[in-house]
């Protein structure tokens, strides 16, 4: 079996992924206690290495992993530190954790690397840091792709959008694998493919929560996702709880319809920001459109679509299509992928940005054995950086932002394609 480090490794949705695509994982580095618990109760702890990856060297990686060719590096470092704005310097300290990434790749110089992260990461400090890291690989010798993936049309039951770089020393014209699924009226050549998973196919098998404790199904699964996600053995279910919330917001639930945010509820349930905002735009006399809105808050999915994005403040803001009350943790761990069994340690905000954070398994899985059917696993040296190009967007428009991006990128990857 092929081998794999997993770095930013988090609470183990990655190398949950790469294990089940046909890769062992013989190092996983991540810093965060609670996440190194779960990893260590889910995935194992073996292969485990709490440490902060800004103070390690690659000798210190090499050292644990062995001599020899390094077959794969993921990772997906934490991206708190891009702006929208600022200086456009690399060796700045609030982007440490992507450089210190990129130049771990570039030092160790695995076969093959993957890279993930945020979409802002296309246009923060119009793309510099994208920009900067594949050029970085390039200069390192790696034939490099780049797209912005669709979680959803891949089987994922949410829109998810994220960043993927690919790059490997084989001299491999990599390209991304083909999406599984499409929009309900988007057709194909062949065929209108495999609808999208909506938030119900997901979760619509997992009955009304509990206040405490743990809970276990009575009804059967309905479809492929929940029954690939279900415990073999029908045991307990962990996290599928009820979270309490005071009587406004309870109110503001009752009056929300699927696919209606905070700015749809009466003016009296509205939170006060909303008032603080419409009146900061009149007396400064800028129009709205440009201000942008109130953070939408609470709102109600809409149980055929997709669930929007999972993220850390999910089990906070997002609304059961048909219940009155938030998703549970459990439900958000479901959407993204994790099995009803894996456990996660931790206080109720800690397990919410785990599971927010995490690389989707799925996706892991699907992109791991797409790499295992191309590669052969040997760096053909000297290699010569080649860029293989960038899809990054759907759209037929491009903004502002994203044009300078794609505008500098150019620029930098000229003498590689």
């Amino acid at each position: 079996m092929t081998w794999a480090i997993s770095l930013f490794s988090g609470c183990g949705g990655c190398s949950l992924g790469l294990s089940q695509g046909g890769f062992s994982v013989s190092l996983a580095a991540e810093l965060d206690e609670d996440a190194c618990q779960t990893y260590g109760a889910n995935v194992g702890a073996v292969s485990l290495w709490q440490t902060d990856l800004r103070t390690v060297h690659p000798k210190d990686i090499l050292k644990r992993v062995g001599a020899g060719e390094i077959p794969l590096v993921v990772g997906g470092p934490p991206c708190q530190g891009f702006s929208s704005a600022g200086a456009k310097d690399w060796t700045d300290p609030r982007n440490s954790l992507l450089k210190k990434y990129v130049d771990l790749v570039v030092a160790l110089r695995p076969v093959w690397f993957v890279m993930e992260n945020v979409e802002g990461l296309l246009t923060s400090n119009d793309g510099f840091f994208i920009t900067e890291a594949i050029a970085q690989f390039l200069r390192a010798g790696y034939w490099v792709k780049a797209k912005k993936i669709y979680m959803e049309k891949y089987g994922l039951p949410q829109r998810r959008k994220r960043v993927i770089v690919v790059g490997n020393l084989e001299r491999c014209d990599f390209d991304f694998p083909e999406e599984t699924h499409a929009e309900a009226d988007t057709g194909t050549l062949f065929g209108s493919g495999t609808p999208l998973l909506s938030i119900l196919d997901a979760i619509g098998d997992m009955g009304t929560p509990v206040e405490n404790g743990d809970v276990s199904f009575s009804s059967l699964p309905r479809n492929e996702f929940q029954i690939g996600l279900r415990r073999r053995d029908n045991g307990p279910v962990t996290l599928h709880n009820v979270k309490k919330v005071n009587a406004t917001t309870a109110n503001r639930i009752r009056h929300l319809k699927q696919g209606s945010t905070m700015k749809d509820l009466p003016e009296e349930l509205q939170h006060a920001s909303f008032t603080r905002r419409a009146y900061r735009r009149v007396m400064d006399g800028t129009p709205t459109e440009k201000r942008g809105g109130a953070p939408s808050g609470l709102k109600r999915l809409v149980g055929t679509d997709p669930s929007l994005t999972i993220t850390s403040a999910s089990p906070s803001e997002f609304v059961h299509p048909t219940e009155d009350r938030l998703l549970t943790l459990r439900e958000c761990a479901r959407i993204q992928g994790f099995p009803d069994g894996f456990t996660f340690s931790g206080s109720w905000s800690s397990v919410a940005t785990q599971i927010g954070n995490a690389i989707p398994p799925a996706f892991m899985k699907l992109l791991a054995e797409h790499i295992n059917g191309l590669a052969m696993w040997k760096a053909k040296e000297p290699s010569i950086g080649k860029w293989l190009g960038i899809d990054a967007t759907k759209s037929t428009g491009v903004s502002p932002a994203l044009a300078r991006m794609l505008s500098e990128l150019e620029e930098k990857t000229n003498a590689y394609v």
